[in-house]
């Protein structure tokens, strides 16, 4: 944080009485895994800091990515260097007509400084955990930090320390069952418990097939299957500028011709999570709530969308996508989820989602990994590769029965040019009936 504040300081004298700059901040020290038939095949630490520097002046304004070197004295000649560069493009460009910037002088501080597991007690349980198994698997852990500053005063700071395994167990026969363990504090017991479920799953994979014919059936849906569900739902679902133009899938609901269950609760929870409680456009960000007892509540609104449909923005994204989305927890224990299904199917994972109708918020997509088929509360086979096609308003909202007491975090395991801050913390869901097509 000591080398960010100087540079922000540094940049303060170095811009002239019209210019305005937004400068925000990357880093991480992260700790990568790759894991192979159970065994350690690489590993290795990456340290990186960057800078993404905006500079304003007379409503022009243009960005510029900076790779920080550690060293006070070249990371200040490239933030110069950055800065003429911007000077030298802004007269190239034309005014923008939304750009709505915050002259607040707000501050932001949050720390979440849990300390993270020693690498070694993580090999060593991940070790004796999948001792007899082919478990493939990518560790990712380390401290994330974000900041931004202003021209305005604007100050804003934020650490989180974190860990995400995402593995998979793969049967003799080629199937598998995926699965990821993460969060802030690393418990060896909820670990070892954790693999062991996943490790019961995968005996049942050994099983003949049970072949499904296309139709209608009863379904649980794991914490990472309801995952993919409403990660396409956050393509512009909560969006403020799609449910503007009416390109949101959820416009319907907005809209109040539709409804999903009283039981869906859906929340963007910044405080606690691990993202920050600031935008890259200087706005504060709290906490909103989207759905309320199956009703559309808030939007995410960021400042281009305020100023081109006079709203007020909350600090969203530019693609006013969520990033620590919470979905409130049911009533059914984790102990009663067959013996509540009945008989039916349980599915782990979905994959290759898309719309098929977006209008209608209607999904199709493959089933994928550890899928079963269940009898009188029992798993009897794994199911092969099925296609399903249904609106979520029947699946979160009609056909909705329960929703688990317990709830898993998901961490997103991107690492492109970075780690990922998003998290899903989400229950399962058990629907009375899931159309399945192919």
């Amino acid at each position: 944080m000591n080398n960010f504040k100087a540079l922000v300081q540094w940049l303060k004298q170095a811009v002239t009485d019209k210019e305005q700059f937004h400068l925000g901040y990357a880093d991480e020290s992260s700790e990568f895994v790759r894991f192979n038939h159970a065994q350690v095949r690489q590993a290795g630490h990456v340290k990186q800091a960057s800078l993404n520097l905006k500079l304003i002046n007379d409503g022009r304004h243009a960005d510029l990515s900076i790779t920080l070197a550690g060293e006070p004295e070249l990371d200040r000649e490239r933030l110069a260097d950055g800065l003429q560069q911007l000077r030298e493009t802004l007269p190239l460009l034309p005014p923008d007509p939304y750009l709505l910037l915050n002259h607040n002088a707000w501050q932001s501080h949050n720390e979440q400084l849990r300390p993270l597991p020693e690498l070694a007690q993580v090999l060593e349980d991940i070790s004796q955990a999948a001792v007899g198994v082919d478990l493939v698997g990518f560790y990712a852990a380390g401290p994330i930090s974000r900041g931004f500053a202003s021209s305005d005063g604007a100050f804003g700071w934020h650490q989180a320390n974190s860990f995400n395994f995402d593995f998979s167990l793969f049967h003799a026969n080629g199937e598998a069952v995926k699965a990821s363990y993460a969060g802030h504090t690393w418990s060896s017991a909820e670990f070892a418990a954790r693999l062991q479920q996943v490790r019961e799953q995968l005996e049942f994979l050994g099983r003949p097939l049970h072949n499904l014919a296309p139709g209608q059936y009863r379904a649980y849906l794991a914490p990472a299957a309801l995952e993919e569900i409403i990660g396409i739902i956050t393509w512009g679902g909560f969006s403020a500028q799609a449910i503007a133009s009416k390109g949101s899938s959820l416009q319907k609901l907005y809209a109040g011709e539709q409804s999903l269950s009283p039981l869906v609760k859906v929340d963007e929870q910044i405080s606690g999570s691990l993202s920050q409680a600031f935008s890259t456009e200087g706005y504060p960000r709290g906490d909103v709530t989207l759905i309320s007892a199956g009703k559309a509540c808030g939007q995410l609104i960021n400042s281009r969308s305020a100023a081109e449909y006079g709203l007020s923005t909350n600090g969203a994204s530019s693609d006013e996508s969520p990033s620590a989305l919470q979905m409130a927890a049911g009533s059914l224990a984790q102990a009663d989820i067959l013996k509540q299904l009945g008989t039916g199917l349980y599915i782990s994972n979905l994959w290759y989602l898309n719309y098929s109708d977006l209008p209608a918020a209607r999904l199709t997509g493959m089933t994928r990994f550890a899928t079963f088929w269940v009898e009188d509360g029992e798993i009897k086979a794994p199911v092969s590769t099925m296609r399903f096609d249904d609106s979520v308003y029947s699946l979160l909202g009609s056909q909705l029965e329960a929703l688990t007491a317990e709830r898993e975090l998901l961490l997103s395991a991107s690492t492109y040019s970075q780690r990922n801050t998003a998290s899903n913390l989400l229950p399962g869901a058990l629907v009375k009936r899931l159309t399945l097509t192919l």
